[in-house]
């Protein structure tokens, strides 16, 4: 179905708008009104970052699709950030989290490599003509994508729909399902992140490596801090979009010689001809560089705080490509895509009680895995800024294993629906 243009298609007022309630939502959350503090103990802001612009994209005042903000935040203001965020990035102190991040990021992987076959079986039990489809519109193809999706991203994805044939009008819904299920979920972590403490009481986690490092980065920031003038601003910017035209160089340059190699089909699988992961690799590796430098005292005037306010225009934007009654054209599908990630959260939990994974893991475990790059440092930061690295780095994780697990769970989906 075709949708109505929106009511905002001026990307200016759309950003205008965007950045008003970004405003509304911070002013609000610190005020010492008692029924808004009452609120906000319960709502985390950055949900709110994220919720409101899905509504107003929902109410069809504005629309991710047509919208260009997205892109210009993702591709510009992400690494940026990862640049600025990276800056202060105690390498010691994140591998001293230990191997408990891997290994919820894997559970996470092995989740969506089963959660879809099982979903697929679920749904077919009770509505077994709603999950067939004709070659090459067959919903268990469709899901392929999804896997591909949410364990690689959006090459992934594209490889899913080469390798299983996957017909336009099934690939059309799957897009839906995974944005919207994704979206849900995504909601579902940042909703948690904002008591993590009582979640870890809840999964018995020592989280004793976590804030151990978040205190020793508040009191680095507390001891180098200095109210910042116009020409410490202007470095701060001067270093990050430096490190961000240095990424998009890298990405033009290393995407084109990797696409016309001889073996150019199997990196393409593995991402490495997306000109995306080169540009959040070269821009995450610059700003981990540079944190053994000088520069690193650019933390004491502001640095992670202005890459802090590119991420809350990034969730912003994201929210804005949600709408809600997309849950109503293919609700069965939908369905399917809600068991998937429902069996992908539940084998999280089991695995963080079993290892005693701190909530933070369990988060950004999945987020790697589910959002990829874009997202995973935004649920990172909202534990605590300089975890926002830990987030990138394990997303990178699943442009590797995006390809091969979407790959398997394709060829399980095929012998659950009865192929070979």
């Amino acid at each position: 179905m075709v949708q109505p243009p929106p009511l905002i298609t001026n990307d200016a007022v759309v950003l205008g708008l965007l950045m008003t309630i970004l405003a509304f939502i911070f002013v609000t959350s610190h005020s010492e009104n008692p029924t808004l503090k009452k609120f906000y103990r319960v709502v985390p802001a950055l949900l709110l970052c994220y919720f409101i612009p899905a509504v107003f994209s929902t109410l069809g005042v504005i629309s991710g699709d047509v919208s260009k903000l997205y892109f210009v935040a993702s591709r510009y203001l992400l690494p940026c950030c990862l640049v600025l965020l990276c800056l202060s990035i105690d390498i010691k102190g994140i591998i001293g989290l230990g191997p408990k991040a891997i290994i919820m990021f894997f559970t996470g992987t092995f989740g969506i490599i089963i959660g879809g076959p099982i979903a697929f079986l679920i749904v077919s039990f009770f509505s077994p003509e709603a999950m067939g489809g004709i070659e090459p519109n067959e919903v268990w193809r469709g899901m392929t994508t999804v896997a591909g999706s949410w364990i690689g991203g959006g090459a992934n994805q594209t490889a899913m729909k080469e390798m299983f044939n996957v017909g336009d009008g099934i690939f059309s819904a799957m897009i839906a399902v995974d944005v919207i299920v994704a979206n849900i979920w995504m909601a579902c972590l940042l909703f948690a992140s904002g008591d993590p403490d009582k979640y870890d009481r809840m999964l018995k986690a020592d989280n004793t490596a976590i804030k151990e490092l978040q205190t020793k980065m508040e009191d680095y920031q507390a001891r180098i801090a200095q109210i910042p003038n116009l020409t410490n601003l202007m470095t701060i910017l001067g270093v990050g979009f430096a490190g961000t035209a240095i990424g998009h160089i890298v990405a033009d340059v290393m995407t084109p010689l990797i696409a016309a190699s001889d073996n150019a089909d199997f990196f393409e699988k593995i991402s490495l001809t997306s000109k995306f992961f080169w540009l959040i690799m070269t821009a995450t590796a610059i700003g981990m560089a540079l944190s053994f430098t000088k520069l690193s005292k650019l933390e004491g005037v502001g640095a992670s705080r202005i890459g802090s306010a590119m991420l809350y225009i990034l969730v912003a934007s994201i929210g804005m490509k949600m709408d809600i009654t997309a849950l109503t054209e293919t609700p069965i599908l939908f369905l399917v895509g809600l068991i998937w990630i429902g069996i992908h959260g539940g084998l999280l939990i089991a695995v963080a009680k079993i290892i005693r994974a701190p909530l933070f893991f369990l988060a950004v475990g999945s987020q790697a895995n589910v959002g990829g790059a874009a997202s995973a440092p935004v649920v990172a930061s909202a534990f605590h800024p300089t975890l926002a690295p830990v987030g990138v780095l394990l997303a990178v994780f699943g442009y590797f294993v995006g390809t091969i697990g979407a790959y398997i769970c394709g060829l399980i989906l095929r012998a659950a629906a009865g192929g070979f």
